[in-house]
């Protein structure tokens, strides 16, 4: 499998992943939903705001970058400037984000060439320090950052008694003929 597959698998996992974390954790009250619990985010809630401004703050670096530019639409979104920026305080308000932006990433990787990813990416992060990584590195510490979000939201969701069901990678992974 090339990288370019790796990441047009990673895609839908993570929308389809997003979507079942956002299913479960409907079923929680907003007060449960923003409870802390004493995650790195503090509540479910506090952690996939962060989820949702971290890719945010990615897509707009993406959008940014010269080679890269015109193949993001982000009019309308907001444009966090910290990983901690609640972007909705309401997961009913936070869901619709997260669909666009899911929609944006599996879009954006499906154009991407094999030239893209192995080309070079400028980028700052929040507090202004320059960084130069190569795209395909920098994709797969998005797509981990949200595994490893998830994880920890799964976790909060099953201590608050709700079951997040299946969540293998596997299970989007074709049988070989």
């Amino acid at each position: 499998m090339s990288s370019l597959d790796h990441f047009r698998l990673m895609a839908p996992y993570n929308a389809w992943m997003n979507t079942k974390v956002y299913d479960a954790a409907e079923r929680l009250t907003t007060d449960e939903l923003s409870r802390d619990r004493g995650a790195f985010f503090g509540s479910i809630l506090g952690t996939l705001n962060h989820l949702v401004a971290a890719d945010l703050i990615w897509l707009g670096r993406l959008a940014g970058h010269p080679p890269l530019s015109g193949r993001i639409d982000l009019s309308g979104l907001p444009q966090p400037t910290s990983i901690r920026l609640i972007v909705a305080d309401d997961l009913s308000r936070l869901r619709p984000t997260r669909e666009r932006i899911d929609r944006l990433v599996v879009g954006f990787v499906d154009g991407l060439t094999e030239a893209d990813i192995s080309g070079v990416f400028d980028y700052h992060r929040t507090d202004g320090t320059a960084h130069r990584k190569v795209l395909s590195s920098v994709l797969s510490h998005v797509f981990n950052h949200q595994t490893h979000h998830r994880g920890q939201v799964t976790t909060l969701l099953t201590q608050a008694g709700i079951d997040v069901g299946v969540t293998d990678l596997l299970a989007l992974i074709p049988d070989a003929d």
